[in-house]
């Protein structure tokens, strides 16, 4: 399937964490535009920005989509909805379900009152530059350089703890 390489993270801390991200990532997989790639180990995190909430889980998929990156981020704020998403205007980075954001589109540099292309804040988060350098460590991110010298440079010092491989957590095809 042609289309565009996208990155999309996925984070969860409440609720049953695994299995949402798990019918997120099948979900993802089920869309006619999208093709699966790679999906990443699952990695418990500690919560960034609010610190005061339970662990994170954490994941990275690459992806293959035909169509426009608007289009894709429709998609994954309806996975976020159906799974249960409830946005909190108070609390930007408390708690939550389900959280999946694109971090990168092809050579794709956007920025506008919907989306930001490439995520405006993945150079700063381990939890996001681990499973995507577990992926593609040599993956270019636009304006920014390879996944691997973003990692060596990340402010962030939280190491992610991997919990489980690929395959037993999420169900391929």
């Amino acid at each position: 399937m042609p289309g565009e390489l996208a990155a999309v993270s996925l984070g969860s801390n409440l609720g049953p964490s695994q299995a949402l991200l798990a019918r997120a990532v099948e979900t993802l997989a089920a869309l006619e535009s999208c093709q699966l790639e790679a999906v990443s180990s699952l990695y418990k995190t500690r919560p960034w920005g609010d610190v005061e909430q339970p662990d994170f889980l954490n994941a990275v998929v690459l992806l293959r989509w035909q169509g426009a990156a608007h289009a894709l981020l429709q998609q994954l704020q309806s996975i976020e909805r159906q799974l249960g998403r409830v946005r909190d205007k108070k609390r930007r980075w408390g708690p939550r379900a389900i959280d999946l954001d694109m971090l990168c589109f092809g050579d794709l540099q956007l920025a506008d009152s919907d989306l930001t292309l490439p995520h405006p804040r993945m150079a700063q988060r381990r939890f996001v530059l681990v499973p995507l350098a577990e992926l593609a460590s040599d993956l270019h991110i636009p304006g920014y350089g390879s996944v691997a010298s973003l990692l060596a440079q990340c402010p962030d010092q939280d190491e992610p703890l991997p919990v489980r491989k690929p395959e037993p957590w999420y169900e391929q095809e």
